[in-house]
């Protein structure tokens, strides 16, 4: 396994994190691994090098936290050795929708962020959490006062780094601007949907954080199971997949099966499987800090971490990256014709 830094900081994390959307029972139908099954998962990926783990509150209702904290204390590791993220956002309320909890127990307010980072806390068991980050854009709230809310938790010492999910290019170009010019804690990392079957975020996400330094930590790199090499152009839909139930994120099918027959000519001639080659190409692409993978099996897991023993040539990386690339937007195209190297006459 190697290890990268965490954007601009200091911060050292394996290439893969073990994502835990799947430990729980009450998560989209993906929740579904006991303790007993998650702590042998950790072990395993502990075991592989692996150092960062990532969850959410809401991954069924604070479950998946309670069962990562216990997971990571049973590996009688010191507390630094490991790297905890979670994330804030979403609404954790189980009574009936519309009764006045409802009202608070969501979004980026500081109400809000204190209570939820309190929360995690308590669940994972823990004194800090590594990288503390939101979950969604709010609308509703001041960027102010949601800046603010994270600096003075990373004062406290109760959160360490801290970083956004799901944000516009936007509203994450505004972010780095306030934090400089109010010295508040700045983010080190955006986590973004992000696959080969799935780009969008290479039109504006993905150079912003190469210019302003923010890791890039890829969620679903395998589209929601579809490059997990169980799907085919010409075949039905396998029944027992994640995308069966959850048919989340979207791609696009025929250019994203271009991709998948490439891969497997590339997987038989590297001795590889298809979903290594997907997350492969990932950890080759720029800004991109850790790639984080999910698993419900452990036989998954251990095909998923071999990912980080395929070196891809260049040619091969261009080769895939062919197969879905998406088309040029306004600016950036316009930006690209000038700049672009003056033709000799």
């Amino acid at each position: 396994m190697r290890y990268r830094t965490l954007g601009k900081s200091g911060l050292r994390v394996s290439e893969l994190c073990l994502g835990t959307m799947t430990f729980g029972s009450k998560f989209h139908n993906i929740g579904k691994l006991d303790q007993q099954t998650a702590s042998d998962m950790t072990q395993k990926a502990i075991e592989h090098g692996i150092n960062f783990f990532d969850t959410a509150d809401v991954y069924s209702f604070g479950e998946s936290e309670t069962i990562l904290g216990q997971a990571l204390k049973a590996t009688g590791l010191h507390r630094d050795a490991y790297i905890i993220a979670t994330k804030v956002f979403g609404n954790m309320t189980t009574v009936p929708t519309g009764q006045i909890r409802d009202v608070t127990n969501r979004g980026s307010s500081r109400h809000h962020i204190m209570a939820a980072c309190e929360a995690s806390l308590k669940r994972l068991d823990t004194d800090y959490i590594d990288l503390y980050q939101l979950h969604g854009w709010d609308p509703a709230t001041p960027m102010e006062e949601t800046l603010r809310a994270l600096d003075d938790l990373v004062r406290q010492g109760k959160v360490r780094y801290v970083g956004c999910s799901n944000w516009a290019a936007r509203h994450l170009a505004k972010a780095l601007a306030l934090t400089t010019a109010q010295g508040y804690e700045r983010f080190v990392t955006l986590q973004a949907y992000y696959a080969l079957a799935g780009r969008d975020l290479e039109h504006e996400l993905q150079p912003l954080c190469v210019e302003e330094g923010v890791g890039i930590l890829p969620w679903s790199p395998l589209a929601g199971g579809f490059l997990s090499g169980k799907y085919r152009r010409d075949t039905a839909a396998p029944t027992d997949a994640r995308r069966a139930a959850f048919d989340f994120p979207p791609v696009d099918r025929e250019r994203g099966f271009d991709a998948i027959e490439l891969m497997e000519r590339m997987s038989r001639e590297k001795g590889t499987t298809v979903a290594q080659i997907a997350l492969a190409w990932l950890l080759a692409q720029p800004a991109v800090a850790s790639v984080i993978i999910g698993a419900s099996k452990m036989a998954q897991l251990e095909d998923n971490v071999k990912a980080a023993q395929v070196d891809l040539t260049s040619e091969e990386i261009q080769a895939l990256s062919r197969t879905t690339a998406p088309e040029k937007i306004y600016p950036q195209w316009m930006i690209e014709r000038q700049n672009a190297p003056a033709r000799p006459h």
